[in-house]
């Protein structure tokens, strides 16, 4: 399954990962040695849980590993007439202005307004211009946006 990424999302996702196999995995490691220090690891709590934390750690450079190796990078169109995956967006609801960047689903972010292509506001903003209104039904009724500026 292809995943798509902006530069800075992929960015993201191999820093992790670098971080995860470097210094994660060896503090990881000294904790284990400490550990078996100590003596009879069946009773030894530190030596369990830095056990468990390697394990978490390796799912986790296995997830990105999958993730990065089946990524491509979307391409940020020249023009800023139409909205695409990379673009920032600056829409009116109502009377409040919000902020939002298009990105793969796998950078969706709502708290930092990063949406993805494949929701439902995503899907609507995608190919859009600056002055084009979008509507979105939600569960609480139809939202109305007017795309206000394009980045």
């Amino acid at each position: 399954m292809t995943r798509i990424f902006t530069k800075e999302g992929l960015k993201k996702l191999q820093d992790e990962l670098e971080e995860r196999k470097t210094k994660v995995r060896q503090t990881i490691a000294d904790a284990i040695k400490e550990a078996k220090e100590q003596g009879d690891l069946s009773e030894n709590a530190e030596y369990s849980e830095a056990k468990h934390q390697q394990n978490e750690n390796e799912t986790r450079v296995a997830e990105l590993e999958s993730m990065l190796k089946d990524s491509v990078v979307a391409v940020k169109q020249k023009s800023l007439s139409s909205i695409d995956i990379g673009s920032r967006l600056t829409v009116k609801m109502k009377s409040k202005e919000l902020h939002f960047e298009i990105v793969g689903s796998n950078e969706v972010d709502p708290a930092q307004g990063k949406i993805s292509n494949e929701s439902p506001l995503g899907k609507e903003f995608i190919g859009k211009g600056k002055g084009d209104k979008v509507e979105v039904v939600t569960p609480s009724g139809t939202v109305k946006y007017e795309i206000i500026s394009i980045e």
